[in-house]
């Protein structure tokens, strides 16, 4: 019975080539940690705060309406998630459309920072029962503003602050 032997070809480096292997992956790996720690350290702000932003478009003839009701609803949240510390601040910017496409108000709250965001939930859904109510309120609530405005969507920024 003949055994049959497969050979591997192997690149075999001789020690001194092995070693300047070694030595240019050690020198790369160096010079990459420098670049990024360099460019971390060069930077000419440092982070803020974090913004969501929320862009909505009001239907036709109901900006008053929606910004009346803001008052009486996001704006009493708003000021009782300040009194709680759960944000720093909010605001509602208010503008004329660029297109018939384009958002009009910007509703806008100011968190610490990221890590303020987590974890809050409880506390938010007694906030929205207090100033709000029940369930079936909040479910009112937003069934009324379908009919005066178009939820465009929502982004996270976070402020810089330059040094």
């Amino acid at each position: 019975m003949a055994v049959s032997r497969i050979r591997y070809q192997t690149t075999a480096f001789t020690k001194p080539e092995k070693m300047k292997k070694i030595i240019t992956l050690f020198t790369l790996a160096i010079m990459f940690i420098a670049v990024v720690s360099v460019n971390a350290q060069d930077k000419p702000y440092k982070d803020g705060s974090v913004w969501s932003v929320g862009m909505i478009k009001t239907n036709a003839n109901m900006s008053k309406e929606y910004l009346k009701q803001l008052k009486s609803t996001w704006i009493a949240v708003h000021d009782e998630a300040v009194k709680q510390g759960l944000i720093l601040s909010y605001k509602v910017l208010s503008g004329v459309s660029a297109n018939p496409e384009d958002f009009d108000v910007l509703l806008l709250v100011e968190y610490k920072n990221m890590a303020s965001m987590e974890g809050q939930d409880a506390k938010w859904d007694d906030i929205y029962k207090k100033v709000v109510g029940n369930d079936d309120a909040q479910k009112k609530l937003n069934e009324a503003r379908l009919v005066m405005r178009t939820v465009y969507g929502g982004k996270l920024f976070r402020e810089l602050l330059y040094k």
